[in-house]
């Protein structure tokens, strides 16, 4: 059996090459290029030094997230256009996941860290037993103060790794109250041979997808975020299983349909697919069960950034699902060095300015008659760096 593996998830890019129990190649950079301009030639060299044919892989094995937002995207369409070439299946690996596997039957607790900026980490904690890898609480995104209590908590050894150790070792240290200790440099980061070697399992578990079902998770909603939801909720349920990703093509349906029952002047599907394929756009969407509550998008330009729509489904508006997409999107445009954020909304709406204004925008203008049916100013608010 043989496994292809990418990760591109956080600040290093790595390509692996696992056949059955042996590592045939691995191309780990850690260095300031973005993974567009290394992931492929990357690729292209371990294929041109170990002679590989890629016809001859079973599956591709990628690291799904969470992680970096543009990270994660390079990653997943690699994946996805090697798998629809060779027509191969995909194991979607999570990141957290694969980075604990690099510490394969370490004693204790094994804790990775991944900065997810706000002093909060993407996180899980793992251990091995009798060399069976154990998944204790699975990755999920927590403040770090949150993670240490819980490790306190659990009153056992802890190995820490991830890039967040540089960013929280400080506090590790002033607030952990077992023993704990640092993995070394060789595998205190991503590294695709761990991705490739837990695909692999997954693989044989027959834990796989096509190339046009991955999907990456940038990450999902915390239990704090979940509960104020629900507090904040007018409704019978609340929102208990909201995932937030990238909108997909295969999401514009549904988006068309929240978009014509709340806007006079909709968007067109052609308008939103052509802003899904460009590279200084991202668009957001939240999903409970399948079924798209609620998007927005972000169009880039250099360190600024103009927010073109915020919206949430009818029956599922006062749940929160709103601010969480605002504070997603201002915290993933922040990861790609957008600092400064504009946005207009109607002069009427003042549930949505009240909104805005919670999270640092503040008002800058008014530009006439910019909506129509019905005629209204729209208020023009920017957020400033923090």
């Amino acid at each position: 059996m043989k496994i292809l593996a990418l990760d591109s998830s956080g600040i290093v890019a790595s390509v692996a090459v696992v056949e059955d129990d042996t590592l045939l190649a691995e191309y780990t950079v850690n260095y300031k290029k973005t993974h567009s301009q290394t992931l492929l030639p990357m690729l292209d060299e371990i294929v041109k030094m170990t002679e590989l044919d890629l016809e001859s892989i079973d599956a591709i094995a990628v690291a799904a997230g969470p992680g970096s937002f543009t990270g994660l995207r390079i990653g997943s369409a690699t994946a996805k256009g090697l798998g629809l070439a060779l027509k191969k299946p995909l194991v979607a690996v999570p990141t957290v996941d694969a980075l604990a596997y690099n510490l394969y039957d370490a004693q204790g607790v094994i804790c990775p860290i991944m900065d997810a900026r706000r002093k909060q980490v993407y996180t899980g904690i793992y251990r091995f037993e009798e060399h069976q890898f154990v998944t204790l609480k699975e990755q999920w995104a927590a403040p770090i103060e949150e993670l240490l209590e819980e490790l306190n908590h659990r009153g056992e050894m802890v190995t820490f790794l991830g890039d967040g150790v540089p960013v929280f070792r400080d506090l590790i240290a002033e607030k952990l109250q077992v023993p704990y200790s640092f993995a070394p440099a060789h595998v205190n980061k991503q590294r695709a041979a761990a991705v490739a070697a837990l695909g692999s399992i997954y693989y044989k578990e027959g834990r796989t997808e096509t190339a046009m079902e991955h999907v990456p998770e940038y990450l999902r909603v915390s239990q704090a975020e979940r509960e104020r939801a629900e507090r904040e909720s007018t409704e019978t349920g609340g929102c208990r299983d909201m995932i937030l990703r990238e909108m997909l093509v295969d999401d514009l349906d549904q988006v068309m349909e929240i978009e014509q029952d709340l806007f006079h002047v909709p968007w067109t599907k052609e308008g939103f697919f052509t802003f899904l394929t460009r590279d200084d756009a991202m668009f957001l969407v939240v999903e409970e069960k399948e079924k798209i509550l609620g998007y927005c998008g972000l169009l880039m330009v250099l360190d600024e950034g103009d927010i073109t729509n915020v919206a949430v489904r009818r029956d599922r508006q006062r749940e929160g699902i709103g601010a969480f997409l605002m504070q997603s999107l201002i915290r993933l445009a922040t990861e790609q060095d957008v600092t400064t954020i504009h946005l207009e909304v109607r002069v009427g709406n003042e549930t949505a300015i009240r909104l805005y204004e919670r999270m640092g925008f503040t008002r800058d203008g008014i530009r006439k008659a910019y909506y129509s049916d019905p005629v209204e100013d729209a208020l023009l608010m920017t957020r400033h760096p923090q």
